[in-house]
């Protein structure tokens, strides 16, 4: 990693102009691209505006905000979203700052005079953290989207068997086939495209009923109604469920015909 460019932006934090600019030399020697600031608005407004910062590394004691209210808020702007690490450095830390310290979920800290060697070691380990939390984040997000989709699919397999297994279930889709017409002629034409089952959805949607509502009138998931009116509003061009639910309105036939036209 060292002499290599760090992906990953340090944000370097202290009230004492010289340590700052004495750090970013260092550091910007050894790979990384620092963001200097010497105040804690200085930070707080240099974080909010690059999100390639993933490493902190800031002076306890400081003006305004010390280095823990700092670290708290940039959490607090992070959010879920975005991870960093932070390394406090201090010239007179106390046993209750770090234990303050570490429960605020600082990684690290170094007392002042710092030896520079080390705090590079401590900053590559906290990058190297860093890297496995952006992963865990990934392999999480991705599992929730396989899980999504498995939960789908097994759903729409299960409303095809019960079409299939379903005593008379040929007699009933003719039927249903003369119904359906019926009831096409009362609804835009944009809507012929739409399977059966994607048109109940449409039309839950159109009397103003939730996901959750919808998942029990018709015997499915709420992630599968989540899929039909997705699948709904693309072949229908529409925006979001307000425009479907007007346009599948008994009432108001001129606005259906504004919202449909395109």
């Amino acid at each position: 990693m060292n002499k290599l460019t760090s992906a990953i932006k340090v944000l370097v934090v202290d009230d004492q102009p010289l340590i700052v600019e004495e750090l970013c030399e260092f550091l910007e020697s050894n790979g990384y691209r620092c963001v200097p600031c010497e105040s804690s608005r200085q930070a707080v407004e240099r974080f909010g505006e690059d999100v390639d910062i993933g490493l902190v590394l800031c002076d306890l004691h400081m003006p305004d905000l010390d280095g823990i209210q700092l670290v708290q808020e940039l959490q607090r702007i992070a959010g879920k979203e975005r991870a960093f690490e932070a390394i406090m450095l201090t010239g007179r830390a106390d046993k209750q700052d770090v234990i303050k310290a570490l429960r605020a979920g600082i990684a690290d800290y170094y007392q002042k005079p710092i030896d520079l060697g080390e705090l590079l070691e401590g900053l590559q380990r906290q990058e190297v953290a860093l890297q496995e939390r952006h992963k865990s984040v990934q392999l999480g997000q991705l599992n929730q989207k396989l899980q999504f989709l498995s939960e789908s699919i097994d759903d729409l397999y299960q409303d095809l068997d019960k079409v299939r297994r379903s005593p008379g279930a040929s007699s009933r889709m003719a039927a249903g086939d003369e119904v359906s017409d019926a009831d096409r002629a009362e609804i835009p034409a944009i809507f012929n495209q739409l399977s059966p089952r994607q048109l109940d959805v449409a039309r839950l949607v159109g009397k103003g009923q939730t996901n959750y509502q919808i998942a029990c009138e018709l015997g499915i998931t709420e992630n599968t109604v989540k899929l039909y009116v997705s699948q709904v509003l693309r072949l229908t061009h529409m925006h979001n469920r307000t425009q479907l639910a007007l346009a599948l309105s008994p009432s108001s036939s001129s606005v259906r015909q504004r919202v449909t036209a395109h």
